[in-house]
């Protein structure tokens, strides 16, 4: 209960932040010189492949617009956790916020889709990234973040999750089991932890050193580049490069808000927002390889699974797939079809 009461008062207090810097809930938000400001809220650490998506994106922004827009960043969980700036725009007291694909799965059921283990794979990334660059599964997806009050911006690349553990070794599924495990609140996410024999506990990102730190939780599954750049190679001792789901970082702006902007200032937003993906995209596999290479440096010792060994692991978790029959089968095919 004192759990609870501790959790309730410190979103209360992170809302009320937001909703201060918000201009008292405000959607419009205008400097003395005209400029329009949008602030854009993320919980990424300096230096990510994500967090730099976004400079760029600010950098493009500016430049297309001649100074009209101002985007203001507000990284590294300055603002709170993914869930509650998301929760921020989606009301209108924030214009735009970056949440993980399984943190957006407490806005949209949809979301879950990409926490299903194995649904995809780094061989077939460029189809699905042209699927979402345009097609029926982006069109799916901006319908969906539109019965939300929401429109994406961009598809933020962020990649594949690794199980990694602070004492145990872990080479193969079954030195998995017994762990407990950081997640987030995803109900697949939890479910492919328990399905490999973990305690799964949902944990916020912010919080998850000290967690780590403390014992709370021994393990996380994550990219080489997040759990670097978070400092978490401080702690954590060994690897495996599972490769357990696909996770994406959405940039959505208030759709409200996004609609009322004059036609040019939407064109720019949209316009800038593929060309800081391509750069993005571009970027993020050397920047996963050395974050690896750095935590490997730092004394992780990481274990690269065998093809029979993945393989193992998928057969253990395909049953999850069938536990979440609220995932729109339609949406299941749309990802599944860029995968062959």
């Amino acid at each position: 209960m004192k759990k609870r009461l501790l959790k309730v008062s410190v979103l209360i207090l992170t809302c009320l932040l937001v909703f201060s810097l918000s201009g008292c809930g405000k959607t419009e938000q205008a400097s003395a010189d005209g400029k329009i400001v949008i602030r854009l809220g993320h919980p990424m650490a300096p230096g990510n492949n994500v967090t730099v998506g976004y400079e760029k994106f600010k950098e493009i922004v500016e430049e297309k617009s001649a100074g009209k827009i101002e985007i203001q960043i507000f990284g590294n969980t300055t603002l709170g956790s993914d869930r509650v700036t998301m929760e921020s725009t989606q009301k209108g007291t924030l214009e735009m916020a970056s949440c993980s694909s399984p943190n957006m799965a407490s806005f949209a059921r949809e979301f879950m889709v990409f926490d299903l283990p194995y649904i995809t794979a780094p061989e077939h990334q460029q189809k699905l990234y042209a699927a979402l660059n345009e097609g029926e599964l982006e069109q799916y997806l901006d319908n969906v973040c539109g019965k939300i009050g929401l429109k994406p911006i961009m598809y933020s690349e962020f990649g594949y999750r690794n199980f990694v553990s602070t004492k145990k070794p872990i080479t193969k599924a079954a030195d998995l089991k017994g762990l407990k495990v950081r997640t987030t609140d995803s109900p697949v996410e939890v479910a492919v932890a328990e399905a490999l024999g973990m305690s799964a506990t949902p944990v916020a990102w912010g919080e998850t050193y000290t967690a780590l730190q403390q014992g709370t939780v021994d393990a996380e599954g994550n990219t080489w580049g997040l759990l670097s750049d978070a400092k978490h190679g401080e702690i954590l001792e060994y690897g495996i490069d599972s490769g357990h789901n696909y996770s994406m970082h959405l940039l959505m702006i208030n759709k409200k808000y996004f609609e009322a902007l004059p036609e040019d200032l939407q064109t720019i937003l949209v316009e800038s927002g593929k060309e800081a993906l391509e750069w993005q995209r571009a970027v993020s596999n050397d920047m996963e390889t050395e974050a690896k290479q750095k935590l490997i440096d730092s004394g992780v010792t990481l274990y690269d699974l065998t093809p029979a060994e993945k393989e193992e692991l998928k057969t253990i978790t395909r049953p999850v797939w069938d536990k979440f029959p609220e995932i729109p089968q339609e949406l299941i095919d749309l990802v599944t079809a860029t995968q062959k």
